[in-house]
């Protein structure tokens, strides 16, 4: 692909395309190719003018040689057409806006006088049958305001004042049905599955496939704690299936040989093969459009208060119009007050706040399934991280295999190995990473495995029962023992590692210790959350006591607890909410999901556990924990804002009715402002919150220099 360097700085290009023009789909296209690209941190394509805006680190040759070679046409490109495209999304929307405006400007300036009222008359049908329905249900309802006051208007022949109130109503409703739209899309989007690469069975055995290659027919294998990525039928395997995403419902559902599963779904327990029926495509995102467009969740409390109060409010607006008629005599008076209402502004605002917010939290890298849970972000007192890549970089690695009995120390991280890399953990993959580290291969040579969340797995090898796990698990739960010979090794085991123990016919055999590195970034995280508010931050983890006092006060939370279990945590969570705390818990794992759900907000890692990101109401990306920040922010920002057009709407329309009842302000005045003030603050809600200030470049890693 041809292309022209229009500006350049450090780590930031803007190229145009030698191209006439570009289309949707091709800009789509190369937007999401370039996120793709390593080094490419972020990309914007704008097809108006055929340019792309990137950001990156890394070497700038390779990144344009990389450009250099694109085409629209190649297969691993047009694998990446998104299935529904935002940016269509707001062409339609744009449109439909610049449309209204023009012929609005054109019918004023153009159309003769009965021409006008007859459009005039035509158009305000649909609100005086909708306000008419409302009164014959006896529902005060803002559409019954709205076909009242358009009706007197008519009936007083001020079509002019007739047609631009609604003129205002069609392009409020217009600017958030677009924001709610694109708001849910948003949403939708960073809630779709993200799943590169499935395994594919074969007769060769099973084969690491990108999605993209998967067809109808084929057969892939999913295991516990997995996302099922695509829909189809269970061939083998007995399993228990989390359907929340689609069908609301917490409880597993058995699944057997037959059994329909459906994208987005999780294993919660068991293995099984399943026959694809469905590629990937839109049932996915579909599903979610649907779940969000229904759901309550979606309503805060700050929005169903809203709605509440606006309809409450609508038979004191038209007690106040009758009151002043009857004071007054003045049908110009009471019809000025008829034409304000504090309803419209109500309603309409405080939903585009908070889908404003949900989008622009999202570009932060951070999902919010429904507007009550920012709310509960900015009321929380109280913040839960685990510890284990939350607190912790998500990449442990094996740092030492100490063997004990006289055992191998190679053959104990071989046999470990083999047992872990059925279970996507992040300890786990550290020790299978190490044993491909050390080029040692293995063949399967144990029974069937049994995995226990939070505590480790117990399999048969060679007559032998062989368990791999916590200490709490190992020692306790098995009873297994320390050879004496190797006490003292054992004894001085350090503390700054997290430790596996492998015992083999219920004696210790191995210990392997594992280093996962605190975050860069967590103590200036907590310090930057006290100040915006919080006052409590906690750290449970399932270490060891002294593990966990050294990575405490390195951090620097309130409060620790160490060798919790699952349980455990959502004990502690549900009893910091029975003492009056609002709570918000952060984790990443299969252990912490009851107490992400015990939270007032659940907030999962993303790439963590696939059962935990379901659970969670919140999903951040945690390329750095400052997406928390920006988070609690923001969420204090939207509350701030809501309370600011509560008091806006209730000033402004107030003084608007008292200078109608006057006699200052004529009917066609009076809903000009009401309606010019209801849109402004609605463009206001649109527009993003303030941000706290950027945190420090990143590093090479990825991670920020404090």
């Amino acid at each position: 692909m041809k292309y022209q360097i229009l500006h350049e700085s450090s780590s930031r290009i803007r190229v145009r395309l030698c191209q006439p023009r570009m289309t949707l789909e091709q800009a789509d296209l190369l937007e999401a190719w370039l996120q793709t690209v390593t080094g490419v941190q972020q990309a914007a394509v704008h097809e108006r003018t055929c340019c792309a805006v990137i950001f990156y680190e890394g070497s700038r040759t390779a990144l344009l040689q990389r450009l250099s070679s694109f085409t629209y046409t190649a297969g691993e490109v047009q694998a990446l057409a998104p299935v529904h495209s935002s940016r269509a999304l707001n062409r339609t929307y744009q449109e439909k806006l610049v449309s209204l405006v023009c012929f609005k400007i054109i019918r004023t300036l153009f159309f003769p006088a009965p021409l006008r009222i007859l459009w005039t008359v035509k158009t305000a049908a649909p609100y005086v049958l909708r306000a008419l329905r409302c009164l014959l249900r006896g529902q005060f309802h803002i559409e019954l305001l709205d076909g009242l006051s358009i009706a007197i208007s008519l009936l007083r022949a001020d079509f002019s004042t007739a047609d631009s109130v609604m003129f205002l109503l069609r392009l409020g409703e217009l600017l958030e049905e677009w924001t709610h739209k694109k708001s849910v899309d948003d949403l939708a989007r960073c809630m779709s599955l993200n799943i590169d690469q499935v395994w594919l069975k074969t007769e060769q055995g099973e084969v690491l496939t990108p999605l993209s290659q998967i067809s109808a027919g084929d057969r892939i294998c999913v295991r516990m704690g997995g996302l099922i990525p695509l829909d189809g039928t269970i061939e083998t395997g007995e399993v228990m299936v989390n359907q929340a995403s689609l069908t609301g419902e917490s409880i597993p559902v058995p699944k057997r040989p037959g059994a329909s599963v459906y994208a987005g779904t999780v294993m919660e327990e068991g293995e099984c093969v399943i026959r694809v029926t469905r590629q990937s495509g839109s049932s996915r995102y579909d599903h979610i459009v649907t779940m969000i467009e229904q759901s309550e969740r979606l309503k805060s409390a700050a929005e169903n208060k809203a709605a509440s109060l606006a309809d409450k409010l609508v038979p004191y607006t038209l007690l106040g119009s009758l009151l002043v008629y009857l004071l007054t005599r003045s049908a110009d008076r009471a019809l000025s007050v008829l034409m304000v209402d504090f309803s419209c502004a109500l309603k309409l605002s405080m939903p585009l706040a908070v889908l404003s917010a949900m989008r622009q939290v999202s570009r932060c890298h951070v999902t919010v399934k429904g507007g009550k849970y920012l709310e509960a972000v900015a009321k929380a007192d109280t913040i839960v991280f685990d510890k284990t890549g939350t607190l912790t970089y998500a990449s442990p690695v094996v740092v030492e295999v100490i063997p004990f009995g006289g055992r191998d120390e190679a053959e104990m991280l071989r046999l470990a190995a083999c047992l872990e890399e059925h279970f996507p953990h992040s300890m786990a993959n550290a020790v299978v990473q190490a044993a491909r580290d050390r080029g040692l291969a293995h063949e399967e040579m144990h029974s069937q495995v049994e995995y226990l969340v939070a505590h480790g797995i117990a399999s048969t090898v060679h007559g032998e029962k062989v368990i791999i796990g916590s200490a709490h698990f190992v020692f306790e739960d098995e009873g297994c023992t320390i050879p004496p010979e190797n006490r003292a090794t054992f004894d001085a085991l350090s503390p700054q590692y997290s430790h596996l123990y492998l015992a083999i016919g219920g004696v210790l055999a191995a210990v392997i210790c594992i280093a996962d590195p605190l975050r860069k970034e967590a103590k200036a995280v907590v310090i930057a959350l006290r100040s915006l508010g919080v006052k409590k931050l906690v750290m449970l983890t399932g270490d060891s006591e002294r593990t966990a006092a050294a990575i405490a006060a390195q951090v620097g939370v309130d409060e620790y607890r160490s060798e919790v279990l699952p349980e455990d945590k959502a004990r502690y969570v549900e009893g910091e909410r029975t003492a009056g705390h609002t709570v918000i818990m952060l984790g990443d794992g299969i252990n912490d999901s009851p107490a992400l759900s015990a939270a007032d907000a659940g907030i999962a890692i993303s790439d963590g556990a696939a059962i935990a990101c379901e659970i969670a109401d919140i999903t951040i990306a945690a390329r750095s924990l400052f997406e928390l920040v920006h988070l609690r922010a923001i969420a204090c920002a939207l509350m701030a804002r809501i309370d600011a057009n509560y008091r806006f709407v209730i000033a402004f329309n107030g003084a608007l009715i008292a200078l109608g009842s006057a006699g200052i302000l004529p009917p066609a005045t009076s809903a000009l402002l009401h309606n010019l003030s209801t849109l402004g603050v609605s463009l206001h809600s649109m527009t993003d919150l303030p941000e706290p200030s950027k945190p420090a470049p990143l590093d090479k890693g990825g991670q920020e220099h404090l």
